[in-house]
């Protein structure tokens, strides 16, 4: 457990880094972080969040701008997906949800911050979940593959008629690819939950911009495949049981 939250601790950073670079075309894996306010190249002591936020007391100790929470939440959702999935799942199991738990979050964290949930992280999802389905428990690998399909086409048939109703978009193009993924991780069978928790999500989340005093619209965008996939991998950890109640 520990060495798993170490470990999604440091991925936390990386995906905190790769939301924040590659939707302006930089590299990841190439250049030093810098400081997005002064450009300065970040030291060593700098690159981890949990420890430099608070030494620094949440501002660039070089040009003294205040820092965002995101890095550090980034990496604190990291180590708790890291560690709770391989507490509960100590297997092979257990290290496929590190990877859909991660995967997601990066995912969330693009969709919250830029409304895109770009198809090279959507699609090898796809395909990892068919392929976890032939490990040991649910989904088998029909209810994965019923599972994606059923993602995909429901949100997306949800998606075409509200464009025809309303004449404009009210789901983006990734957020049916997204369900699909779901669906191959959780089977068919638990989608409604999922599509029911995150509708609940989006409008405490609305409430909470209302209460907060940004106004919103009929047009005003909410990150929906955010709220997908947070509430995804919470069902992923229960899945054993949803399966053990839905055969009842």
């Amino acid at each position: 457990m520990a060495g798993g939250a170490i470990l999604g601790a440091i991925l936390g950073s990386f995906i905190a880094a790769l939301v924040a670079r590659w939707p302006r075309g930089e590299s990841v894996a190439k250049g030093r972080s810098h400081c997005d306010s002064c450009g300065k190249p970040l030291a060593a002591r700098d690159l981890v969040p949990l420890l430099s936020f608070p030494l620094n007391r949440g501002r660039c100790r070089y040009c003294g701008a205040k820092i965002g929470a995101f890095h550090w939440v980034s990496e604190i959702l990291g180590a708790l997906i890291g560690g709770v999935s391989l507490y509960a799942c100590p297997s092979e199991i257990g290290l496929a949800g590190v990877a859909f738990g991660w995967m997601l979050l990066a995912l969330a964290l693009l969709d919250m911050r830029h409304f895109w949930l770009p198809d090279r992280i959507v699609l090898p999802l796809i395909l990892m979940g068919l392929a976890c389905s032939f490990l040991a428990g649910p989904p088998s690998p029909l209810e994965s593959a019923l599972g994606a399909a059923a993602g995909y086409l429901g949100l997306q048939s949800i998606r075409i008629s509200y464009r025809l109703l309303r004449g404009r978009e009210g789901l983006g193009g990734g957020d049916p690819k997204l369900f699909a993924a779901i669906g191959a991780w959780l089977g068919g069978l638990v989608l409604p939950f999922v599509l029911l928790a995150a509708s609940v999500l989006g409008i405490v989340a609305a409430i909470t911009l209302r209460m907060a005093g940004k106004p919103l619209r009929r047009d005003s965008e909410l990150a929906f495949g955010a709220m997908l996939a947070a509430v995804a991998w919470p069902l992923w950890l229960a899945l054993p049981a949803i399966y053990a109640a839905l055969a009842r």
